[in-house]
């Protein structure tokens, strides 16, 4: 199925020791991924060339001064969301959820592209992502095709984007404040080399698909789980209205102090993470014969990394089937044991802005919202992300406390 014979890892132990061994293991995604996500993307590669890319490209957008300046666009958008969602009536949860942290990532990559831009590549992601996790079938009729498809669109409407981007630094004297791929285009190494058009694209590809599909999935996730743990929201609704009562009268909008002082809402995101399973595998290829755990891991051979497995483990996460954000309470876990965002040099370069928008938009409904599914008993479809098949259609009800 992957292209090369493959070895399943599911303990903790095991999982750390690949992905904290840069030496004897490289990155090792199987074909469908690696050509639909990028080959000059953080999964395609090499370790020093990786080490580079996430240098340049991290701190813009998981740095505190980052952090700061999305987070009115975020909180702001968050309001009026709830607030237009609230006069719906029936709709698809999720599929909105999806669009609201689309236009968000949008906003920070491509701050200055067009609404028609923004809608057209939402939708030709939602193609993308069915393939990534798909085999790689180039035939008609099947995920991988469609989505390489998918690719090749955005490819252009990306490649046009820094075509404009170029002519318009020649002609413009008054240039508007730069977003994410003006940085992209603009950043130079210590050794004067500047990312090329196909490093950029795929970076961007990457960054635009996790930054939206991972954060509107858990967003989901974490408000249904709250609605159906009565307890669990009444807690971490009174940590919201703390917040809110120390908050000075002259403030407009959340503070990125009051999103680290959300520790119990933290909890509660990451026992959603680790339920959930967004990221439920990861891959790596063995550049060596390498032991793990008393067995041999042949040269070559790919490693598959089941992190659904480890944070499933009852020895590690007692009663794991239960949403229970208070196991969070007291020391970190172990090494290897929550892999939500992966572990070791390639570690999400975008956890922290994940977190940020699951939180402010938590704070925001928890404060004055109510979700009621449709069909709380919808069956869940796994790939390519966990989700009701019904993309959990409900109503938001705005409180009149609130």
């Amino acid at each position: 199925m992957f292209g090369s014979p493959t070895i399943m890892i599911t303990t903790p132990d095991a999982c750390k020791q690949v992905l904290m061994d840069d030496e004897h293991f490289v990155t090792g995604w199987p074909k469908a991924t690696l050509e639909l996500i990028g080959k000059k993307s953080f999964i395609g590669i090499s370790h020093e060339e990786h080490k580079r890319l996430r240098r340049l490209t991290s701190t813009p957008i998981n740095g505190y001064e980052a952090l700061n300046t999305y987070l009115h666009f975020i909180d702001e958008s968050v309001v009026s969301t709830l607030e237009k969602w609230a006069v719906m009536g029936e709709f698809e949860f999720l599929t909105e959820l999806r669009r609201l942290t689309f236009r968000i990532i949008m906003k920070i990559f491509l701050n200055k592209e067009s609404d028609v831009i923004t809608e057209s590549l939402e939708r030709v992601y939602t193609d993308l992502n069915y393939g990534v996790r798909a085999m790689a079938i180039n035939f008609p009729g099947f995920a991988y095709q469609k989505a390489l498809k998918a690719r090749k669109r955005l490819v252009e409407v990306l490649q046009t984007v820094l075509d404009e981007r170029r002519v318009a630094s020649r002609t413009c004297s008054n240039p508007t404040a730069k977003d994410m791929v003006d940085n992209l285009m603009e950043i130079v190494d210590e050794n004067g080399r500047k990312l090329t058009d196909e490093e950029i694209i795929d970076v961007l590809i990457m960054y635009l698909n996790a930054g939206h599909e991972s954060s509107g999935h858990i967003t989901m996730w974490a408000t249904v789980f709250l609605q159906e743990n009565p307890e669990i929201f009444k807690r971490a609704k009174a940590e919201q209205e703390e917040i809110r009562r120390n908050r000075l009268p002259t403030q407009e909008g959340l503070t990125l102090k009051e999103v680290r002082k959300m520790e119990y809402l933290s909890q509660v995101i990451d026992e959603t993470l680790r339920l959930v399973n967004i990221s439920f595998v990861s891959f790596r290829k063995a550049t060596t014969d390498v032991f793990i755990n008393g067995y041999i891991i042949p040269k070559d051979w790919r490693v598959m990394l089941w992190y659904r497995s480890v944070h499933m483990d009852p020895e590690v996460y007692p009663d794991p089937k239960k949403f229970n954000p208070s196991r969070w309470d007291g020391p970190p876990p172990r090494a290897g044991s929550f892999l939500a965002f992966g572990a070791g040099s390639r570690l999400c370069p975008g956890n922290e802005l994940a977190k940020l928008e699951i939180s402010v938009f938590l704070h925001h409904f928890l404060l004055g919202y109510k979700l009621t599914r449709l069909n709380p008993e919808c069956p869940v479809r796994y790939l390519p992300h966990p989700r009701p098949t019904d993309n959990c259609l409900a109503r938001i009800t705005k409180l009149s406390s609130s």
